[in-house]
């Protein structure tokens, strides 16, 4: 089975280059010149702010017998930060049974994803909890009220925004945990990684084949033409998603409606449920259609679904609709850091590189044979 997705200006992800900001008007130049003219890069989003506990998240020491507290602001700032769709750890040298205990006492432990407590180097926390998750770690900022504690951070995992938590009070008007958006999925999205540790959990003690555990999700795949509502999160998606991205470009709100209501493209939303919950919008094609050729522009697919199979049901849904279309079918291809996978997805569903034009690899698929449907997916299409 192929585990792919179970693997203004537009903005490129590509830390390999220093590219320049270029302001274009979308309205008066083509599609795919407006796309390679205007890439730039935005500041960091942080995705996970991973907290220290002692004088950090809450005033005193534990281990010493203090009465702590949180400090002033915190607990508004965990709500506030958990509402935008941030997700939050801990990384805290203490005992984990007492610490446990005074975080649920202060009803706190709920906010905070695969908590680090111990006596383990912070580094080596923050990197398993980025593991658990799924995150990368230039997704991550790291709280804490020592300077040795950050440095070492900052030292053995350079990709972490390390902040001093005699700033925590500026925590909520930092550009870097200030999504434009706030969706859907934002707003639940701790709760959908609360669904994933179940289903983690479910796989770890089934007995039995792959397809099988995956089977017994009972899980669901809605394909749909994208709507104007759905738009806020399919700019997120963009800005988000990394590893399964097959060209790093960014599209905004305004950009992704020009694309949506042009009758020479398609732009689809994937969503997926299952028996735990929902996972929300989770994939993203954009098709420039023509009667003798369509071209994948962009796909990708969260990396929550990495392991569901669910990019490849996307993927043939295409081919086959180009299919029916009698068009020929491209995709563009743009390497970074971290979409390996993505190439490797594309060679799998049978791709071949045709082109390359400026750093593009222009794909092509014959159509000759296409993945069909997993029997272990209901498919709905609208």
């Amino acid at each position: 089975m192929n585990h792919f997705g179970a693997i203004g200006s537009h903005r490129f992800r590509d830390t390999h280059r220093s590219l320049e900001t270029v302001q274009v008007d979308p309205e008066t130049v083509a599609p795919r010149d407006f796309e390679m003219a205007a890439r730039g890069r935005k500041p960091r989003q942080v995705k996970l702010l991973v907290w220290d506990l002692d004088e950090t998240l809450w005033s005193g020491t534990l281990l010493e017998g203090d009465n702590v507290q949180p400090r002033p602001g915190v607990v508004e700032i965990l709500k506030s930060l958990d509402r935008r769709g941030i997700l939050q750890s801990i990384a805290s040298k203490n005992d984990p049974a007492m610490a446990h205990a005074k975080l649920e006492e202060l009803g706190l432990l709920d906010y905070f994803l695969y908590p680090q407590i111990g006596w383990s180097v912070k580094s080596s926390s923050i990197q398993r909890i980025a593991k658990a998750i799924n995150i990368g770690l230039d997704s991550v900022a790291f709280i804490d009220d020592q300077a040795f504690e950050r440095d070492q951070v900052r030292h053995v995992l350079p990709q972490v925004m390390t902040l001093d938590a005699a700033d925590a009070s500026e925590l909520l008007e930092r550009p870097e945990l200030m999504p434009r958006f706030i969706t859907d999925e934002s707003a639940i999205r701790r709760e959908m990684y609360r669904f994933d540790i179940e289903r983690q959990q479910a796989q770890e003690t089934f007995e039995g084949p792959d397809e099988a555990f995956l089977a017994s999700l009972e899980m669901k795949l809605t394909i749909t033409p994208a709507r104007q509502e759905d738009l806020q999160r399919a700019e997120e998606l963009t800005e988000r998603t990394n590893q399964l991205n097959s060209t790093g470009v960014t599209y905004n709100f305004d950009e992704l409606d020009r694309f949506r209501q042009r009758d020479d493209h398609l732009l689809l939303v994937a969503s997926l449920d299952d028996k735990y919950g929902t996972y929300g919008k989770i994939g993203l094609a954009l098709v420039e259609t023509s009667p003798e050729r369509w071209t994948l522009r962009l796909l990708l697919m969260s990396c929550r679904v990495m392991a569901r199979g669910v990019g490849t049901i996307l993927m043939s849904h295409l081919l086959l609709r180009a299919r029916e279309a009698r068009a020929r079918f491209r995709a563009e291809f743009r390497e970074t850091e971290r979409n390996q996978m993505m190439k490797v997805a594309y060679r799998f569903a049978g791709f071949k590189t045709v082109e390359e034009r400026d750093g593009m690899l222009i794909l092509e698929n014959d159509l000759e044979f296409i993945q069909p449907y997993p029997d272990f997916v209901e498919l709905e299409l609208s």
